[in-house]
């Protein structure tokens, strides 16, 4: 386990090493002298296990460079990283239970070791040291619970899947759309290759982020790159024949694999297939688009937590006013990174992430909505009111047989799964499919069978789905509810509809008494009500167009809900502070 140690200067001022800790600092100086005296050196090179989970505790661990991961379960699962300036091994030491976690070097790492003995002296005749490491014991608890909050990656490793892939230009775009952000250094094999775990520890200290750019075969320094990666970008041609990434004869280490992400780099349009062949030699890995320098800057605001998603409620022919809030963000600016939604914002929502302009958006959409009624063909009530059919050939119409995995934008829908009775949300497959399940209102539309599941409108378990885009995303969360409201109601009091034999009082009350695709519609929708108002709390922007006079139905209201989705988005975003706004990217 030991090796040479690679920072000298903790060696030449182990004193200092101490003060700055989290445990020693604010200790008397003749006891730091006496701890710096006990202390034992190790290198530990990536990948090796400083101790397994189950053995007794006999020292704490100091990071001086590098970074640790602990883990825990079959098969270990990362429960924490432990980067430099931090300790690990001191809650065994307190409790004298076996270690409960393994810990592993995820890249390589110099340490500092404090044997129990000098450990148990310190705490009987410092109390300070006592209280110190309850408090850091403490804070690990409460982060740990706090799961939810992941961390931004400051190191990202560029690993080109062959010597034909531009990796040169892609990372020096990459690197200026993260200068913006702060400092940043890009460091190739002719720079850092020869260099100790001390230099790069004294790099990644003097820069907010630091690109490492690997070679496409699986040399020492391609090794050494896929372990300081915080994030790991598997970078290839799209066009290109998928192959495993080598590294070394063998896959990529289960630490790199697990916080990888999938560039593929397209020299024009986006190649059709393209991301699912890729996805079948690296299964569970989120892919990204690139073809220009926007899609970079897409990239890196996603990967450095500053991605805007946008969710999109359902609501019939309410759901138009999406367009008009699109039409908002964009002209003010605002980029949109992720999209997702239920019902009809999932099908607006995929002419987002297909990057349609709005023009697009509007000309497709009328086509599809207005200039015919899609719900019109209706059939014998056994499963459903209309047959459905009109509905899935306008979705194939306007989308084609593009597969989710192939839009630009990442993007996700949601249906209820009657089978499991959960939601189900949709990153893969057929869009056009996805999206006729997305909308299939129970009653209304015939339910879309897949493999054995039952899926219908994702608005009767989740309209507002920001939990999907919240588990996915650590950026800001734009909310767009245009879903039924209390205008849903009828001044009638009577329990049953007219009588046949009396067609004027079915005239007089054909205004006031709403009919049965309306009530189906409400009904599919009204277990969704706790649902939605989550999704409004979780939102960082919320924006809900006054939409009253738009009928669920009406589809004819067209362009009067895309300019009251446009005009209320327009105002929200013109009473938002200056910081708000910055974190939409505005401004």
């Amino acid at each position: 386990m030991e090796g040479d140690f690679g920072e000298t200067q903790a060696l030449r001022n182990p004193v200092a090493l101490l003060e700055s800790s989290s445990i020693f600092s604010g200790l008397a100086r003749e006891t730091l002298v006496a701890i710096a005296s006990a202390l034992d050196w190790i290198a530990l090179p990536g990948g090796a296990t400083l101790f397994e989970a189950g053995e007794p505790p006999d020292a704490l661990y100091l990071v001086v460079s590098g970074c640790l991961g602990a883990y825990a379960g079959e098969p270990p699962q990362l429960l924490a990283r432990i980067p430099a300036g931090e300790t690990v091994g001191e809650m065994g030491l307190l409790s004298g239970n076996p270690r409960s976690a393994t810990v592993r070097a995820i890249r390589d790492s110099d340490l500092a070791r404090l044997p129990r003995e000098t450990f148990d002296r310190i705490v009987v005749q410092n109390p300070l040291a006592l209280l110190r490491i309850s408090q850091l014991l403490v804070g690990r608890l409460e982060a740990r619970d706090r799961l939810a909050v992941r961390r931004t990656p400051r190191t990202y490793t560029l690993l080109p899947h062959g010597p034909d892939v531009d990796v040169a230009t892609l990372a020096t775009e990459f690197v200026a759309q993260l200068t913006a952000r702060g400092r940043t250094e890009l460091v190739w094999s002719d720079r850092g290759a020869d260099h100790t775990s001390g230099w790069f520890h004294r790099v990644e200290s003097a820069n907010d982020f630091v690109v490492y750019v690997a070679d496409p075969a699986p040399t020492s320094w391609t090794k050494l790159c896929v372990r300081q990666g915080d994030a790991l970008l598997l970078v290839a041609n799209a066009g290109a024949e998928p192959a495993p990434w080598p590294l070394a004869g063998a896959e990529l280490p289960r630490e790199a694999a697990a916080h990888a992400e999938l560039v593929l780099c397209h020299g024009g349009p986006i190649q059709s297939g393209a991301a699912a062949r890729w996805a079948e030699v690296m299964p569970g890995i989120r892919h990204h688009h690139i073809r220009d320098g926007a899609d970079v800057a897409r990239l890196t605001r996603l990967l450095a937590g500053h991605g805007v998603g946008l969710v999109l409620s359902g609501g019939g022919a309410r759901g138009f006013a999406h367009i008009g809030v699109v039409r908002a963000l964009r002209e003010a600016g605002a980029p949109i990174d992720l999209v997702g939604g239920t019902s009809i914002g999932a099908i607006m929502g995929a002419g987002v992430a297909a990057g349609w302009p709005v023009a697009e958006m509007i000309e497709r959409f009328r086509r599809a909505f207005v200039s015919t009624n899609p719900l019109n063909d209706y059939t014998l009530p056994l499963v459903s009111l209309v047959a459905g059919r009109k509905v899935s050939r306008l979705l194939r119409q306007e989308f084609g047989d593009v597969s989710i995995e192939d839009l630009l934008l990442p993007f996700y829908a949601v249906s209820a799964n009657l089978t499991t009775g959960r939601g189900s949300v949709h990153r893969q497959g057929e869009l056009w499919r996805w999206l006729r399940a997305s909308v299939a209102i129970p009653g209304v539309l015939p339910p879309v069978f897949h493999r054995g599941d039952v899926h219908v409108d994702g608005g009767a378990i989740n309209n507002l789905p920001v939990d999907v885009m919240r588990a996915a995303s650590t950026g800001v969360i734009v909310a767009v509810d245009v879903g039924a409201d209390t205008t849903f109601s009828t001044e009638l009091h009577d329990p049953e509809p007219p009588p046949l034999w009396n067609p004027m009082s079915w005239f007089r009350q054909q205004q006031r008494r709403p009919g049965i695709l309306r009530i189906l519609w409400r009904s599919g929708m009204i277990n969704s009500d706790a649902a939605t108002a989550a999704g409004r709390q979780q939102s960082d922007l919320l924006l809900h167009p006054p939409l009253a006079h738009v009928d669920l139905l009406n589809w004819k209201a067209f362009d009067i809900a895309i300019e009251a989705g446009y005009r209320h988005a327009s105002e929200r975003l013109a009473q938002l502070d200056a910081v708000t706004l910055a974190r939409l990217g505005i401004g």
